[in-house]
């Protein structure tokens, strides 16, 4: 006990030159009690569509406070993803990326399952019968297709806000380079992952061969997946690495997902989108390259004054909750 209390002491010092430093800048510190900053319970009521989104395929509503819940919203067609999601969901994730009040977002389908893949009805035309005079200019058209295609989930990854995948029932072909791009991933007992692409007569092209290999490790299971396209059952989705949790029905993990959400936002929204981004970063990177990227962010990063903060509610055995970070 008597080595805690010069610990406590030193932490009280170092705390107060920082506000004394931020006081001399002419920045404002309320040092009142923290409950002052106490922030609104989350609402009860329905959740309401969030401004500036809407779509013909995705619902986007404010799930809690700085949480949004994107739905796939084509139920009655298993959520198969149509031309219109390819684009909407590039629009959807980039406005999130700079919406200064959401700090978690939830994705989840609609309806019975959470997709049945590429909706191949409506996409055919432009995969099958691709413009262009000759190979070299439909090859040139199909690349050009591709990435566009590429980025409808390589936005979620971009996304400085960390991403749920709440999958239930069937994640079939593109579902799984949709939840490979999320940051973490839970899933129902119900659950079933299929990488389809091969028994479509083509390889899977728009991010789970390339992710899915990362996520869980093991480039044998990733392998017998890609080259047999059977289902992976939730246990076993569990024990590789893909989800982390797995919930009796859908009702129990959205409640889950929106409380590991609301828990994700309670935090130092600088803390929790530089941690992505160095994640990710150091997921494409050798640890000195990962480490200096670090060094490089975090000398303007520490400047925040989330960290004050942050460490008044430490010292005073707050929750981080009771505090009102800014936007970012």
């Amino acid at each position: 006990m008597a080595a805690v209390i010069p610990a406590s002491r030193r932490l009280r010092n170092l705390l107060t030159c920082r506000l004394t430093a931020r006081t001399n800048l002419g920045l404002s510190l309320n040092l009142h009690p923290l409950s002052s900053f106490a922030q609104d319970e989350p609402s009860k009521a329905a959740p309401e569509e969030a401004p500036g989104h809407s779509y013909e395929s995705l619902r986007v509503t404010s799930a809690q406070k700085h949480i949004l819940h994107v739905q796939l919203n084509r139920p009655e067609k298993r959520n198969a993803m149509n031309k219109a999601f390819w684009s909407e969901m590039v629009v959807c994730f980039n406005k999130i990326a700079e919406d200064a009040d959401c700090r978690a977002v939830v994705i989840s389908g609609a309806g019975k399952m959470f997709t049945s893949g590429i909706d191949f009805v409506d996409m055919a035309s432009g995969l099958l019968q691709p413009a262009g005079d000759d190979v070299a200019r439909i090859s040139w058209h199909l690349h050009s297709l591709l990435s566009r295609y590429q980025e409808t989930f390589s936005v979620i990854e971009k996304c400085p806000k960390p991403v749920i995948g709440a999958i239930h029932g069937g994640c079939i072909g593109a579902g799984v380079d949709l939840i490979t791009a999320c940051d973490i991933r839970y899933c129902t007992q119900d659950a079933s992952f299929q990488v389809k692409e091969v028994d479509l007569g083509l390889a899977a092209d728009v991010g789970t061969l390339q992710r899915l290999p990362r996520v869980i490790g093991n480039q044998s299971l990733v392998n017998e997946l890609a080259f047999t396209a059977r289902k992976m059952m939730a246990d076993e989705a569990l024990d590789c690495g893909l989800v982390s949790r797995v919930f009796p029905d859908k009702e129990v993990m959205l409640d889950a997902a929106f409380a590991l959400a609301a828990e994700i936002s309670s935090k130092s929204p600088v803390a929790v989108q530089s941690t992505k981004i160095n994640l990710l970063y150091s997921r494409d990177h050798s640890v000195t390259d990962s480490l200096n990227f670090m060094k490089s962010w975090n000398m303007s990063m520490l400047q925040t004054e989330d960290v004050v903060k942050s460490l008044q509610a430490l010292m005073e055995k707050k929750e981080l909750k009771t505090i009102t970070f800014s936007k970012l």
